[in-house]
């Protein structure tokens, strides 16, 4: 007890209860610790649906494709003849073919109803549902050449290297039936084969493999792009330089590089341009080229006034053949086309025949139109990139590969 206070028992009794009471007291004015503070669960929020997948072929009647009949398809006929002879053996198109050669291209109406009672329409999408890609042009240029090297020309086409490797794995990996691969040994090693800067670099790995020379380096890089030229020697010669094979590498467009380098627009870009910009920029032109990987082996032909064969193996028909991506529209077969004119948004709806490929021709809806030989093809070739539908049309009682 403090001092001071009395020691009387009933003093000593007060003052505790005194005490007890101010504690008491204290202890009420203190609030009750909270409860804890428990998060609120995470929303977690709901997988967006799987991707809506639709057939890449898909078939459809008729009237569902654009633009049918289109032009006459007396010309398309014509071709589709040459493409029977390569596929006309086959048990799929033996019938179609033998039937094709007893239509009358000029009449008009038979050969209408030879493609509507002897074909389905498959019409053509890509995985995500769009029905439209990319149509582009090539064309067969002519160039100035010579068998020998000199100070006008100096640029060479090369013949195929003995030691460029086919790898053919498919019978073990078949998802690399997909892949045009190709490579060198070093020791026992399988590496890729050389690239264009390495192939037109100072080491030049392939010297003495030269067929011809030319004396543009341009526009031999197109004649790369395009797969075949009429060449035109110093004695007046001429020959056709036509695709042989590729070192293994994905063409890589230097078209889309200008483009994302600021160089020129959309609105812009043509074959004409790029020439036009190559002439203008000859210091950066050569590391340009070189980042396109892809290089183009050639052979020589005869040349004559008609078109060289294309990847099916038959000669190719102006403004009938149609280069595609294989692994969706079968080489040989006839492919209707709806798209427009070059630069233009006058209507282009016909029939062609898928009779090429070609390195930048991949994708579902993808199609390269060849408009034949020469400048003129050339100017419409180097315009040619807008959008367009496709449909491939297959034998009646046969589905194409990869439709169930």
């Amino acid at each position: 007890m403090p001092a001071g206070l009395p020691h009387h028992p009933l003093f000593q009794s007060l003052f505790r209860c005194v005490l007890l009471l101010v504690l008491l007291g204290i202890g009420a004015c203190v609030p009750p610790p909270s409860p804890p503070v428990v998060p609120p669960p995470p929303v977690i929020p709901e997988p967006p649906p799987p991707p809506l997948k639709v057939p890449v072929l898909e078939a459809v009647p008729w009237e569902m494709v654009e633009g049918w009949p289109g032009d006459d398809p007396g010309a398309a006929l014509i071709a589709f003849r040459q493409s029977c002879r390569a596929i006309g053996r086959k048990p799929v198109w033996e019938q179609v073919c033998a039937e094709a050669g007893r239509i009358d291209p000029i009449d008009e109406a038979a050969v209408r109803a030879f493609f509507t009672n002897w074909f389905i329409p498959y019409r053509v999408s890509r995985p995500d549902g769009k029905e439209s890609g990319l149509i582009t042009g090539y064309y067969v240029p002519d160039l100035a050449g010579s068998r020998t090297p000199s100070a006008r020309f100096a640029w060479p086409l090369y013949s195929v290297p003995d030691d460029l490797l086919i790898i053919d794995l498919r019978s073990v990996y078949p998802d690399l039936a997909n892949y045009r691969l190709r490579g060198r040994l070093v020791g026992r090693r399988v590496v890729p084969y050389w690239d264009r800067a390495e192939i037109d670099g100072e080491q030049a790995p392939l010297k003495g493999r030269e067929l011809l020379w030319v004396e543009d380096p341009v526009e031999l890089f197109f004649l790369h792009i395009q797969g075949s030229g009429r060449i035109t020697l110093e004695n007046g010669e001429r020959v056709m330089a036509h695709y042989a094979d590729q070192n293994g590498y994905p063409f890589r467009s230097i078209g889309k590089l200008l483009l994302e380098r600021g160089e020129m627009t959309r609105e812009q870009m043509s074959m004409q341009a790029i020439r036009a910009w190559a002439r203008n920029h000859p210091e950066e032109m050569r590391s340009l080229l070189a980042e396109n990987p892809s290089y183009v082996f050639f052979s020589e032909l005869a040349a004559d006034d008609r078109p060289p064969p294309g990847a099916l193996g038959v000669r190719l028909t102006a403004e009938r053949s149609l280069a595609v991506d294989p692994r969706t529209i079968p080489l040989g077969a006839p492919v209707f086309l709806a798209t427009t004119r070059p630069s233009s948004t006058e209507s282009l709806q016909r029939l062609m025949v898928a009779q090429d490929t070609g390195g930048a021709i991949k994708g579902e809806v993808r199609g390269d139109f060849f408009w034949g030989m020469g400048d003129a093809a050339g100017e419409l070739a180097g315009r040619t990139k807008q959008q367009g539908r496709l449909w491939v049309l297959y034998p009646v009682g046969a589905l194409p590969p990869g439709v169930e």
